[in-house]
């Protein structure tokens, strides 16, 4: 009888730990504290965002104060308020304000008439397929160059441009440059940026509430004013900041088709290039800047900001 002899066992070989590496040490401290894992993350970003905003902010800031020496032209960085004073003061200069609010407030108010119905079809009765199709043709304007569109405009608005063609046998005009074209042409230029806002705050609607109102008895307007209109109105007034931000700090636009009209960005711009001015052109950029600054303030508890 024979004896089958036992199987060998192979040897046993310890696995090598892993290398305690720097790396290595730093992921496991990473994995371990979720915070440390986030705040390096953003430490980059954040960083950006604060030299080359806030910094630059700042300094322009700082800048309004400086004055510019009469016959050198040079900076000189003594404390004064003679800028701040003369922009806040001037009648000039007030004049060159009510304006620039008032083409911004007007941009505004048409770009919101004009999106709202818009944003309404995406959201309510546009079906998928439908939806997707307008949102590319909403953000189609967006991939041709600003020039490109204000230069169009300018041909379109001429006095031999295909408005006045197509006016002309009605008895009627173009208007021309000035700043009616200005508001024309600025319109077109941010309508998507409010149409986009309100069609994602009309979109998060739930039908659900619309359905309920139905049943209740309420009619279309009646759903529209007590129901859509409340939950939709963050969204319109973020649409509103784009708008309205927009327009105030523009100086292209004015400068193609507003003719001999001028605007805040109009003078900081001349002050800048022409004038070699730079702490009087800080101290008229400030005056936009605390208006948006205000605006913002007025609207923070309306939730539009999380709109944004």
């Amino acid at each position: 009888m024979t004896t089958i002899a036992p199987a060998k066992t192979p040897p046993r070989t310890s696995i090598p730990s892993p290398r305690r590496s720097a790396a290595r040490r730093g992921s496991v401290y990473l994995s371990a504290h979720p915070r440390a894992r986030l705040a390096l993350l953003l430490s980059a970003p954040l960083f950006w965002l604060g030299a080359v905003y806030v910094v630059a902010l700042a300094l322009l800031l700082v800048t309004a104060f400086w004055t510019t020496d009469t016959y050198t032209g040079q900076i000189r960085t003594e404390f004064t308020l003679d800028n701040v004073v003369a922009v806040v003061t001037d009648a000039f200069y007030q004049g060159i304000t009510v304006r620039t609010v008032g083409i911004a407030l007007a941009v505004t108010l048409i770009d919101v008439a004009l999106a709202l119905p818009i944003a309404y079809f995406m959201a309510m009765v546009a079906s998928p397929a439908l939806q997707r199709a307008l949102v590319v043709l909403v953000l189609t304007p967006l991939w041709a160059s600003y020039l490109v569109k204000a230069f169009a405009w300018r041909s379109v608005l001429s006095s031999d441009g295909i408005l006045d063609w197509l006016l002309r046998p009605f008895g009627g005009s173009t208007p021309g440059y000035g700043i009616t074209a200005t508001i024309i042409t600025l319109s077109y230029l941010w309508l998507p940026y409010v149409i986009l806002p309100i069609y994602a705050g009309l979109e998060r609607v739930p039908s659900s509430l619309l359905e309920a109102s139905g049943d209740l008895g309420g009619r279309s307007w009646a759903t529209l004013r007590l129901v859509v209109w409340p939950m939709a109105l963050p969204a319109i007034i973020a649409g509103t900041i784009f708008s309205f931000s927009l327009s105030l700090g523009d100086y292209i636009t004015i400068g193609i088709v507003g003719g001999g009209a001028q605007m805040l960005g109009t003078l900081v711009y001349q002050d800048i290039g022409a004038a070699n001015n730079l702490p009087l052109a800080s101290a008229i950029a400030l005056i936009p800047i605390v208006i948006i600054f205000g605006y913002l303030f007025l609207v923070r508890r309306t939730g539009a900001l999380d709109n944004l």
